[in-house]
């Protein structure tokens, strides 16, 4: 397709280190739909007659349906995605089909390919993160009263409800979301019609192609347009980010589901056994979305290295940008479609979750708030003076509910019986009312307003 400029053919190595089939395939659809929007524009801008273009559009239909069905011959021999589809047109038309490349170069036409694929793959993961924020609004809603320990450090700190906890991720993937979002918005200008880097001398209209492909407009550089691959980096920017959030959700179900904790349990279909210790119960998913997360970032720094120093306007070095794309839109796929499923089965274990709650002093804040607000006591005073009693209690082997009202006032004199009101995690949960809060019943509205503001996206 390009060797009128060559007396001989490529090297075998050279062959193997430049073809990009194997990979740019994936691009296949993307790569029809940017020729049949490319070939209509000739034809309104008369650049090439109404009997080639139908004739094109007809053979690249033809070839949308062999490459749906499986029958289209891929072959090495013609590098990369374009020049198959180009080559295969001709089989089927002739030489029409040479009409084709008019006013285009491969580089704004791998560059136009690779920006709709992008946003096909953001369209795609968006519907996935509302499907995993859905299963966690149903969590959050049928457990917004079952209350579990807080932790900071990974130290008991104070009572939540496992319901807020569902919300919490409820709100990083939302953040997600609009990631992706903004991401999708940048890239949503059509390089076609560029060309090589100069743009055409061609009449073409650039504003048409760009309206067909869904895009909002042309991108104004030529240059800019066939070089630039910071929409790529930034949709792995914004899925490294995704994917960590996904990590630290597995870690949470990892944790709870072991003997130790007990919270959660895994159904049967996202566990796996041990070859040697029957009673194992590994949380393999979990564990991999989590190991998986690194992909996604290692796409992301390896992309980010490729582009770091090269020239305007197209290097070759470029074609490496689609499979680290390519990798990481498929682990963030199977990623959130496994965390989905796990969250969905998951069973919950309220009595266990309620009992640790209840252990380590976790109401010791809610203590310390009291003095403040029944004895007016300043609370760096009220912090000290509930310290005191978190080591009595620790002395003598009981929570703080278990210290007597004599043993209490032995600390603080003013403290009377109405402090047991506050000290159960129940009420401490309950008390948490403020926006943003834990309580059972900020909890529901939330998770009923996210359930609401679901259905309608």
């Amino acid at each position: 397709m390009w060797g009128g400029r060559f007396a001989a053919g490529p090297d075998e190595v050279m062959a193997a280190i430049n073809v990009s089939i194997g990979f740019d395939r994936r691009m296949a659809k993307q790569d029809i739909e940017g020729s049949l929007a490319h070939v209509r524009m000739l034809e309104a801008t008369r650049l090439i007659s109404a009997e080639d273009s139908s004739a094109i559009q007809g053979g690249l239909n033809t070839i949308a349906s062999e490459i749906r069905e499986g029958r289209f011959p891929f072959r090495e021999a013609y590098e990369d995605i374009h020049m198959n589809v180009e080559a295969r047109l001709a089989e089927l038309i002739g030489t029409a089909a040479g009409r084709l490349h008019t006013a285009r170069s491969r580089n704004d036409q791998v560059a136009t390919d690779f920006r709709l694929w992008v946003r096909d793959a953001i369209d795609a993961g968006l519907d996935q993160i509302g499907e995993l924020m859905s299963a966690l609004v149903d969590k959050a809603i049928a457990h917004a009263a079952v209350v579990m320990p807080g932790f900071t450090h990974m130290q008991s700190a104070q009572p939540v409800t496992f319901g807020h906890h569902c919300l919490a991720f409820v709100e990083m993937f939302e953040r997600d979301r609009g990631r992706l979002r903004d991401a999708r918005a940048r890239l949503n200008e059509s390089p076609l019609g560029a060309a090589a880097l100069a743009g055409t001398s061609f009449p073409i209209d650039r504003a048409m192609t760009a309206k067909t492909l869904g895009f909002d407009r042309p991108m104004r550089n030529s240059l800019d347009a066939v070089s630039a691959r910071d929409f790529a980096m930034e949709y792995l920017a914004a899925g490294s980010i995704l994917a960590i959030h996904m990590s630290r959700l597995a870690e949470e179900i990892i944790v709870w589901s072991t003997a130790q904790f007990g919270f959660v349990r895994l159904s049967d279909r996202f566990s796996t056994g041990s070859s040697i210790m029957p009673q194992k119960r590994n949380p393999d998913a979990a564990e991999l979305v989590r190991g998986k997360t690194g992909r996604v970032i290692g796409s992301l720094i390896g992309l980010m290295t490729v582009m770091k120093a090269l020239p305007l306007a197209y290097a070759k070095d470029m074609q490496e940008d689609k499979e680290a794309v390519f990798a990481a839109a498929d682990t963030l796929s199977l990623c959130l479609a496994a965390l989905t499923g796990m969250i969905g089965d998951l069973t919950i274990n309220p009595d266990r979750m309620h009992a640790s709650a209840s252990a380590g002093f976790a109401t010791a804040t809610d203590l310390a708030d009291w003095l403040v607000v029944q004895l007016k006591m300043p609370f760096r005073e009220a912090h000290h003076v509930t310290g005191r009693l978190v080591k009595a209690a620790e002395k003598k082997g009981v929570d703080l509910t278990g210290l007597t009202l004599a043993e209490m006032k032995a600390v603080e004199p003013q403290i009377v019986e109405s402090v047991f009101d506050v000290l159960t995690v129940d009420s401490s949960v309950a008390s948490r009312s403020s926006l943003g809060g834990t309580s059972p019943d900020n909890v529901r509205r939330e998770a009923e307003t996210w359930r609401d503001k679901l259905k309608l996206q």
